[in-house]
């Protein structure tokens, strides 16, 4: 069982400002409310609402602002939103998958284009990293869970697939159609978890040991992050010690 990749930092970064955990919790809602509108308003009911609603909540989102957005989602002025994913190449050959909602489809890929050409990358086609990740679902716990022993045969009686285990939790993985089963099971064993959700995980992160490049790479990622119809970025890369020391 490896150490958690640190690429997984990079893809939900809480932000260190009011401004950036604003913005956190306005995609967070427009998930809820996406959600709801797609199934029932109940997250007892609707799957993908309910890990919604639980990413919000491990995000320290306001139970008055996830009421709103489901509340939001049976109106019949509700936006209407289109999910897209992006993939590119950032610098030095790193591969980025850019998960949108949008209401408008040629502004944010207008911008999604421009964002990788000035820092940098080169926007593909939709295929063109996605088969250097996995797509799969990731629920969160934390150290206190239990050891690594005891969290692998939990997840494995789960019908999860593969666990992660290190000083800062466990991170615990399931075929992407299991999740929600996978994690209803392991709060009878487990408790509570952190967060519960969809990713893409790299397959074969690449060391990143220049500064340079690293610098370049995560301007691009947070770039992308600040646009409001983003709602999450993967890169398959990892910083050395050495480099994320330098980062600060």
């Amino acid at each position: 069982m490896a150490g958690h990749s640190k690429w997984a930092n990079i893809q939900h970064r809480k932000g260190k400002q009011d401004k950036l955990r604003s913005k956190l919790f306005s995609k967070l809602a427009k998930e809820i409310t996406v959600a709801a509108k797609m199934g029932d308003p109940d997250p007892e009911k609707n799957p993908r609402l309910r890990l919604a609603v639980k990413e919000a909540k491990a995000n320290s989102v306001p139970k008055d602002v996830i009421d709103r957005a489901i509340k939001k989602s049976q109106g019949g002025d509700a936006e209407s939103y289109d999910e897209i994913r992006y993939e590119g190449y950032g610098p030095n050959g790193v591969a980025i998958i850019v998960e949108a909602m949008t209401d408008n489809r040629n502004r944010t890929a207008s911008n999604v284009r421009s964002y990788f050409t000035k820092n940098g990358g080169d926007l593909g086609q939709t295929g063109s990293v996605a088969f250097m990740f996995d797509r799969v679902g990731e629920i969160t716990y934390p150290a206190s869970a239990g050891d690594a022993d005891t969290v692998m045969m939990a997840a494995l009686e789960a019908g999860a697939e593969d666990v992660e285990s290190g000083e800062d939790g466990h991170w615990i993985y399931c075929a992407d159609t299991d999740l929600n089963d996978v994690s209803a099971a392991l709060e009878s064993s487990l408790g509570e978890s952190e967060s519960a959700k969809l990713i893409w995980k790299p397959q074969a992160p690449a060391d990143v040991d220049d500064l340079e490049t690293a610098q370049k790479l995560m301007k691009l990622i947070e770039t992308l992050e600040d646009d409001d119809d983003v709602q999450n970025v993967t890169a398959n890369f990892d910083l050395t010690e050495e480099v994320a020391a330098q980062l600060g």
